[in-house]
């Protein structure tokens, strides 16, 4: 059995105080920034006055335009070259002999980073967060110029990136004695009911090496600010030196899924009795444990990983950070059951983390998706050397507090799995993360079976993940006892929102350039998501699963990502293709049909959802398969008042073949535990189903045939947001016929207008062969929905009207606050 017991939280959150307090502010605002370059754009003296000015988090290639001579694996946007970003500011003087520093949370990428004409640091890889000191170059009282070459380069990944200082940026000032960057460890060796100790380890930095009389103390407060504990250290400063101290936390609240409670530690140096330096950090205190027997176990419960994979951009609005966009997405996975979250395939925002601890949402930690053996021509690899083991132990060091973290991945499909030194490149990485963190278990996920079991690279990890091997987990286990094993990624079935295309069959490619939503059609490699879940119910050994994905992405837009002879070889044979069809939510972050499959699966609330839409006049189909998902135990179908018979859930599950092959032939109907059909004579009118779970009705949904599309309804996720310049409502545009009711073929052009203290963010419709614009007043709706984003204006309160209009259709207006 593998057992890891901690407390855990996010470290550095820190707030301006007094003069004898560190000052860690945001340093967003007022950047100008220029794509190209000519030669000294680095110097102070360099006339960027008529650069375009920005806050950011920015992400340049979002804003297009979309060009198939572009990467479509990278989404078909200009995510490769060099550009310049700049920032004139001031720093008091009464602020000279302290430690001025800059924290970049993530530049994509190859960033450099320059003060006043002189370059202090840089970093390769986009997703690492890092910090530089100014202080040598500093010049106090004065103006003072960052400057930060940017320079992404094309076939550098197999998804949409982003480019630009995508994540967020803060400017610390403090004592040259102080707290270091990402400077506690926060684990619980002990934790029951009674009480929770609590081992914090806090790096002190002294680069001057100044003397004095120090102390360090620490106060942990829990969430009601009140404080629980507290030690007074006495020390000796050293240039570098980590002092650990042990606390009892009386009567704990542990941090779980249903009740993610986060206590606080705060930091504070004393030099001869005067502060000098404070530092914030919040963590959870839990246990985790995982073995076969018990799976995994958290506070002593025992979890199956309900989980998904969440690549980082944030559809329209691209890659930049968006703390309110990173909330919806964990909202909308929340509410279909999902427990755990995959980073794939690489290092999260901060943001994401402090959502999951706060929302009680477990999380896997993936490092690369490629180690020394590249996949893409400017891939990782070229970093490997110089860079893995800093990034690692800094992505570790910077989220290992988290609560919500439970494990580390250092790879995903990499290519070492065929590889004579896969084993010993493995061992080096597992090292690296125990040795920053002994208290979580390190993973992989691999997709060559049995060629990672062979080389040994799997038996170096401590959790082993498959990627669609859903009939293989009880051959590894009885051939390798000691793994312990789970779904590190699954399913990967594919579909468009509101698409359904007849008969229904499994087919590689459509000329629509859109993939049939009854779930049934997948990459040869995958499956639709019932194997997935037979195996994990039937094959207990397994910890869980990760399904690919949560949320369609931009970029790798499979089926649709074939060369093209016209772009020279390129990705882009099937543009306008341009992003994912993977995902149980599409990019607008409506619900696809698959939503309700996990939702059926995953939660216990009374649900029954039913697909197609009912709109078939005039398709040439007389008969249409009706499928249902619900998690009671039979449903009953009714067209038209007229009942069309009960059908009971879960088949014989002994009659799935063995090797799950059955799927990909053509059919009209697909039996499954999971689903129930039946074919319909069409006629038009209403379709209702009723779900029944012990004889009692517990849910019902009802579909009807719409008319014409008459008008426009506004549906804003939050009518109050705040004037932060960052807050954003994210509003569905519905198109409905004269009496109220879905359009669901609907593809009119909706035109937006917005008055008062906010601005259009992002527009979108889940479409994935669309190179409409995201940035734009306008937006055709995409089978009947479209989504409007609204952003706030800093500073400015009052009422945000919204107004939208098509051709032909009766308009509307809704407000949202700004406050």
């Amino acid at each position: 059995m593998i057992i890891f017991l901690m407390l855990s939280g996010l470290s550095g959150s820190c707030t301006k105080a007094g003069s004898q307090s560190r000052i860690r502010e945001s340093f967003n605002d007022s950047w100008r920034f220029a794509k190209g370059e000519t030669s000294n754009e680095y110097a102070s003296d360099f006339d960027d006055s008529q650069w375009r000015q920005l806050n950011l988090p920015h992400d340049w290639a979002i804003e297009g335009p979309f060009d198939k001579n572009y990467d479509t694996r990278t989404g078909g946007l200009p995510i490769y070259g060099t550009a310049w970003y700049r920032k004139h500011f001031k720093i008091e003087e009464s602020a000279k002999g302290n430690t001025v520093t800059l924290e970049f949370d993530g530049v994509m990428n190859n960033a450099e980073i320059y003060l006043n004409g002189h370059k202090v640091g840089g970093r390769p890889f986009g997703y690492i967060s890092f910090e530089v000191d100014l202080t040598p170059h500093i010049k106090f009282g004065e103006e003072n110029v960052v400057a930060v070459r940017v320079d992404p380069k094309e076939l550098s990944a197999r998804w949409y990136p982003g480019a630009g200082i995508y994540r967020n940026v803060y400017l610390n000032i403090k004592n040259p004695v102080n707290i270091a960057y990402n400077g506690t460890y926060i684990t619980t060796p002990e934790i029951s009911s009674e009480e929770g100790k609590v081992v914090i380890e806090t790096t002190i930095e002294n680069k001057k090496q100044l003397k004095g009389s120090y102390v360090l103390r620490t106060d942990i407060k829990n969430d009601l600010g009140k404080t629980v504990a507290s030690i007074d250290q006495k020390f000796d400063p050293e240039k570098e030196q980590v002092i650990q101290n042990e606390f009892i936390v009386e009567n704990p609240k542990l941090w779980s899924l249903e009740s993610p409670h986060i206590y606080t530690a705060n930091s504070t140096l004393l030099k001869n009795g005067t502060q000098i330096d404070n530092y914030t950090s919040t963590f959870g205190i839990r246990s985790i444990a995982y073995s076969q027997e018990n799976g995994f176990e958290l506070n002593g419960k025992q979890i199956k990983f309900k989980g998904v994979c969440l690549h980082h951009d944030l559809g329209p609005l691209g890659s930049a950070v968006n703390y309110r966009a990173t909330e919806r997405q964990l909202e909308i996975m929340k509410e279909i059951g999902v427990n755990a979250i995959r980073t794939s395939h690489n290092p999260p925002s901060r943001e994401q983390l402090e959502l999951c601890d706060k929302m009680g949402i477990l999380v896997q930690v993936e490092a690369f998706d490629e180690w020394k053996n590249g996949k893409v021509e400017n891939g990782y690899h070229k970093f490997w050397d110089e860079w893995h083991e800093k990034d690692l132990r800094d992505m570790i060091r910077r989220d290992r507090n988290h609560p919500s973290v439970v494990m580390w991945s250092i790879g995903n499909e990499i290519k070492e799995q065929r590889n004579k030194k896969g084993a010993e490149m493995a061992q080096h990485l597992v090292d690296i993360c125990h040795d920053e963190d002994p208290t979580r278990p390190v993973t992989a996920g691999f997709n060559n079976y049995p060629q990672a079991v062979k080389n040994g690279l799997a038996g170096a990890l401590d959790l082993v993940g498959f990627n669609y091997k859903p009939t293989q987990y009880d051959n590894v286990i009885k051939n390798n006892p000691e793994f312990i094993v789970y779904g590190a990624e699954t399913a990967s079935t594919v579909s468009s929102r509101g698409v359904y295309h007849l008969p229904v069959q499994n087919y590689d490619k459509h000329e629509s350039l859109q993939v049939s939503s009854y779930d049934i059609i997948s990459p040869p490699w995958a499956y639709p998501p019932d194997f997935e879940t037979y195996a994990q119910e039937t094959m207990p050994h397994s910890l869980g699963e990760f399904v690919w994905t949560g949320f369609d992405y931009l970029g790798e837009p499979t089926p649709y990502n074939g060369r093209d002879n016209e772009t020279h070889g390129k990705w882009g044979g099937d543009w306008p293709a341009r992003s994912s069809y993977f995902g149980i939510v599409d990019l607008a972050g409506f619900p696809k049909d698959r939503y309700y499959y996990y939702q059926s699966r995953w939660t216990e609330k009374p649900m029954v959802h039913i697909l197609p839409h009912w709109n078939w006049e005039n398709s040439g189909h007389k008969e249409i398969p009706v499928y249902c998902y619900t998690n009671g135990d039979e449903a009953e179908l009714f067209l038209n008042g007229k009942s069309l018979g009960k059908k009971v859930m879960g088949i014989d599950k002994t009659t799935i073949p063995a090797e799950f092959a059955w799927w990909k032939k053509p059919e009209t109907t697909w039996d499954s535990p999971y689903r129930l059909n039946w074919n319909v004579k069409y006629e038009p009118g209403e379709l209702k189903v009723v779900a029944y779970k012990q004889g009692e009705i517990i849910a019902e949904k009802t579909i009807v045939t719409a008319n014409q599309p008459y008008q426009i309804k506004l549906i804003p996720d939050r009518t109050e947001i705040d004037a932060d310049g960052n807050d954003l409502s994210f509003i569905t545009v519905k198109i409905e016929d004269k009496d109220g009711n879905f359009c669901p073929l609907a593809d009119n052009l909706i035109n937006f207008k917005i008055e008062g203290p906010g601005s259009i963010a992002a527009v979108g419709n889940g479409n994935a062969a669309s190179v409409e614009p995201f940035q734009a007043n306008y937006r055709k709706a995409f089978n009947g929905l479209c989504m409007l984003i609204v952003k706030s204006k800093k500073g400015e309160n009052g009422s945000i009207e919204i107004q939208a209009s098509s051709e032909n259709m009766k308009g509307i207006k809704t407000v949202i606050q700004s406050k």
